[in-house]
Parts: structure tokens; sequence; C-alpha cells
């Protein structure tokens, strides 16, 4: 007998000549409008930029479907009488003109937070402020090559609403999860997983408390039966713990844990009723540094109710990684290797970005100010870096931390600073020698001078590849 999907038919049914606000004409939200008018809502879209802005293609559809926009400055003034309001990750819940529509009686949700509703599989969820994209997309990989069905979405993958009406309880939902698009939600994954949590979007966040607050979404409203995965190397993860509904299973690079898995000597170790199971050895993974082998632990635990151990451990092992992440660009003529790391948009990030190598690199950096303390950042620059070029609006910060760490130890380092991208490169391959390693990790976001991470990461790519030989 087919499968039934209730909970969906029940919410297509309610959908008929309601009053719904899509706010965000962003990529997932396309699918969705799609879907909205199918099922024929009476729908309204709002989006902070102008007419002139927004690709023609998009806004010839609002069109034809004689949908009604509020677009430009004070786009949210037309925010009233909607029965459901889907707001985009950006648009956060504290706005007031939702706060206030959601007071009246709207529900406020995202469209990740409806397919969480609605999917009848079981659903993975990783949130943190960093390492949640390669752990996504290694729980991904090892399902998939396990052959049980699975989608991927969130921050990465596809716009997964329209794809609910396909699913069946067998199917597994892996989401990447931001603090944008777990404030307020109301449902958690089966299984959750949080990387870490440090200081991260405080541009968007009022403060680190409301950005730790967010994150914990993720957890809240699990049931006894569900998982919830932390990293017990942070304080703020371990708390975590202690408001937990369902089990709870810790991984750590620096204890040496009586349960759960820990990385030891470059090798991933399953620790159980006094006994360590060696699963991993971190010397055969193709993707370099600690943290990776602390996303093999939180993959390998979020994937054991589904897969053997070692069969996830070899998926691990041949995972060559994710795109900006510490990814091999070219190895140069005169020997010289080129990495992008340019998902890595803080500086606790870069940092193990710098400890993945053996060796002091050329360190390109700078970027967006999000609000964040580079002094952190600066001791391991000092200690792991050959020379430093900057750019962006945090380039000011990060040399003043790192001029002030060298004047602590009594060292000194080559800085250049640049007004583009493409400088930066040019000024690598001209001090770079045989055997370097020049590695591109901003440790700032990307919005002053690109769309985003991987726009900025793609054009280093192009960059290297035209000029270096």
């Amino acid at each position: 007998m087919a499968f039934v999907n209730e909970k969906l038919n029940e919410f297509n049914n309610y959908l008929k000549g309601r009053n719904v606000a899509v706010i965000g004409l962003g990529v997932s939200n396309i699918p969705l409008i799609d879907y909205l008018r199918k099922y024929k809502a009476n729908v309204t879209v709002f989006d902070k930029r102008t007419i002139e802005k927004i690709d023609k293609s998009i806004m010839d559809k609002l069109v034809d479907y004689g949908m009604e926009f509020s677009l430009g400055d004070g786009y949210l003034s037309k925010l009233q009488g909607f029965d459901i309001i889907f707001r985009s990750p950006s648009c956060l819940p504290t706005t007031p003109e939702l706060v206030r529509e959601a007071e009246r009686g709207a529900i406020v949700t995202t469209e990740i937070e409806m397919v969480m509703e609605l999917a009848p599989g079981k659903i993975i969820g990783v949130t943190g402020s960093e390492g949640k994209t390669t752990t996504t997309t290694l729980i991904y990989e090892i399902l998939k090559k396990a052959d049980i069905p699975c989608y991927l979405g969130g921050n990465i993958g596809i716009p997964l609403f329209t794809k609910v009406e396909e699913m069946t309880p067998d199917d597994v939902v892996i989401l990447e999860l931001s603090s944008f698009q777990l404030m307020n939600m109301k449902i958690s994954p089966n299984i959750a997983v949080v990387t870490n949590v440090t200081p991260n979007h405080l541009d968007y966040h009022k403060d680190y408390e409301e950005y730790i607050e967010a994150k914990k979404a993720i957890f809240l409203s699990q049931k006894e039966d569900d998982v919830l995965i932390l990293n017990y190397d942070y304080p703020i993860t371990r708390e975590y713990a202690k408001e937990a509904k369902g089990k709870v299973v810790f991984f750590s690079s620096k204890s040496k844990l009586d349960d759960g898995y820990i990385v030891d000597e470059k090798m991933v170790k399953h620790c159980e009723n006094n006994l360590r199971k060696h699963i991993l050895d971190g010397r055969n993974m193709i993707v370099p540094g600690v943290h990776n082998l602390e996303n093999a632990c939180a993959a390998i635990a979020a994937t054991s109710s589904f897969v053997d151990e070692s069969f996830a451990s070899k998926v691990i092992t041949s995972f060559k990684g994710v795109h900006h992440r510490l990814e091999l660009v070219k190895e140069s003529e005169k020997k010289v290797r080129w990495y992008n790391d340019s998902a890595s948009s803080s500086p606790t990030r870069t940092i193990a970005g710098l400890n993945a190598y053996d060796k002091k690199v050329i360190l390109i950096a700078g970027g967006y100010d999000k609000n964040l303390d580079y002094t952190p950042i600066a001791k391991p620059i000092v200690e792991k870096a050959k020379a430093l070029i900057l750019i962006g609006q945090t380039k000011g910060k990060i040399i003043k931390a790192v001029k002030d760490e060298l004047d602590n130890q009594g060292k000194v380092l080559n800085i250049y600073e640049a007004s583009t991208l493409e400088e930066t490169v040019l000024i690598a391959n001209d001090i770079s020698t045989p055997g370097d390693i020049v590695l591109f990790s901003p440790a700032s976001a990307s919005f002053d001078m690109f769309k985003n991470a991987y726009d900025r990461g793609d054009t280093f790519k192009t960059l290297v590849n035209k000029i270096v030989k």
C-alpha cells in the first residue's frame, strides 16, 4: 500500500485561500512560492532589495502569478494580517514587524522548519560555528553510499520543501542549520549535532548570548528517544548536555572520554564500557587537520544507528573534502601548493586551517567585519605563518593583533597589505619559494567584496589558475 503523508495533505488543504507572506526572494523561497501558488494560497512577497537588484526572471514570475510584492526601504510596512509568514533566515524573528504579527496570531516559520514538520522520515540536523558543512556532507555521503535514501538540505544541497511530497518514512533528511534558521524553531531533529560554539555572526545577533540560545533550538524540542551529539571540548556545548532531553553522545580531540568518540594520536576511537575501539586512522584521510578528525567523530556518531562504524570510516577516508574548505587548487611549476579555504569566515576556523599543516604557510586573510575579536588568531599566525597578506575591512584589526603579539614575542613577520584579491595572489606568487604552501583562509566574512564565501573562493581559484604557472 502506497504511503500517504496525512500531515502534508492537511497542510496543503489549509493553504487554500490563506494569506501567506514570503520574506526574501532567495534560492529556497522561489520553489516555495511555486508550491504555495499550486495550493491556491494568496501570496505576498517581501524583499529589502529594490526591483532593479532582483533578477528580472523572478519579477516576471511574480507578475505572471499575479502576486503582490513589497520591495526596498520600508518593505515590511505592509506585513499585516497574514495567516502564515515564511521568513528568510536573514530576517530574524526579533524583527519588530514579525514580532507584531506573531503576537496577533500569525504563524511565523521558515521553509526549512516546515520541511522538518512535514517530512515523514528521520531527520539529522547539524549546527555549529565551524565544521557544520563538512560534517553534514560526511553524514550524507555515508548514508548515500550505504544506499539509504536521503536528502541533503538547509544551508547546502537543494531547497527541500517541494521534495516533501515524494518522501517516505524510509527517507532520511540531513540538514545543515544556521543560527538564523534555528532561532525560535519549535521542532528539533531526531539526531542533532553541535560541532562547536564560538563567537560568530555578531553583526546580526544582538549579542553572543542570543547566538548561543539560537543554537539550542536544534535539541530543545527533542524527545527521549532522540540523540544529541556534542563537542566535549567547548564549555558551551558541554553545558548544552544539561538541557538535553534525549541521549547525549560526546566527542573530543582533547579529552580521553570514558564514553563517546575521541581523537587520540590521529586515530578516531570509540570509547565504551572502559574499552577503546580503533575506528579510523586519520593519517589515511585525504583532508588534513585535527578539526576534520573531529568532524569525522561527529559523522560516525550521527550515522551509527544506520551503518556499521567501519563502513562509515571507509567513506570518510576516501572523502576529498568540501569545496572552499582546505581545497587544493593547484601545485605550481615551482612546487608551491595553493589552498582555498574561503569558507573559513571566523578566526577559530582559520586557526584550525593553520594547524592542519606541519609547516609554516603564506597566509592570505581578511574580509568583511562581523564584529569579531581577532586577538586569539594573533599567536597562531605568528607561530604558523611564513608571511601574512591582508585584505578587506578586518585588515586593520588583524594587523594590530599580530603586531602586538610579535612585539610580545620579539619576533618579526613580513606583513603585506592589498586592496584586491588579485593583488594578494600576485604578492603570494612573487614571495613564494619551492615547497611553500599558500593558504587563502580569510577568518572573515565575504560581504564587503563578494556575494558569499563561495563566490569569493571561486574568484580566488580563477585568479590562481590564471596567474600562477
